[in-house]
């Protein structure tokens, strides 16, 4: 019996469209996370990209529980002395809505040379259009 590593040539990449609508933001990007990395496949392996590309519509109208809202900080720093800047979670959604699932989503993944990989083939958009028509992408019910 041999260990089985997925080669290039084995990975099926397929295109799903996610409606972010009513989601709450944890459990969303959970599963998010897992397509994306590939952990829903057979093949799974954690040293290969394997995952599929995921489009997420509607950013703007997910959900968050509790009082986070108006206690999650988000920092950030521009570089420059006394740089680090805050920002609440109601902040953010009101100016980058899409900037809340794809940092949600990125501390799911784990800190390795893959990660960029992984994560661009995230697509995320605020509202319902999207410009990926063309992959056909199948819609994904995550209930």
């Amino acid at each position: 019996m041999q260990t089985f590593s997925p080669k290039k040539e084995d990975i099926q990449r397929k295109w799903f469209l996610v409606d972010a609508k009513g989601q709450t933001l944890g459990k969303l990007a959970t599963k998010i996370a897992n397509i994306i990395r590939g952990k829903n496949k057979t093949i799974f392996a954690p040293h290969v990209d394997c995952g599929d590309f995921v489009v997420v519509i509607n950013a703007k109208e997910i959900h968050l529980t509790g009082n986070k809202t108006d206690k999650k900080k988000y920092y950030r720093h521009t570089r420059y002395p006394g740089g680090l800047r805050e920002e609440t979670a109601s902040e953010v959604l009101i100016k980058h809505p899409e900037r809340v699932l794809e940092r949600a989503i990125a501390g799911m993944i784990p800190t390795n040379k893959l990660k960029q990989d992984i994560l661009s083939k995230l697509k995320v958009y605020a509202g319902a259009e999207h410009q990926h028509e063309a992959q056909k992408p199948e819609p994904l019910k995550l209930s």
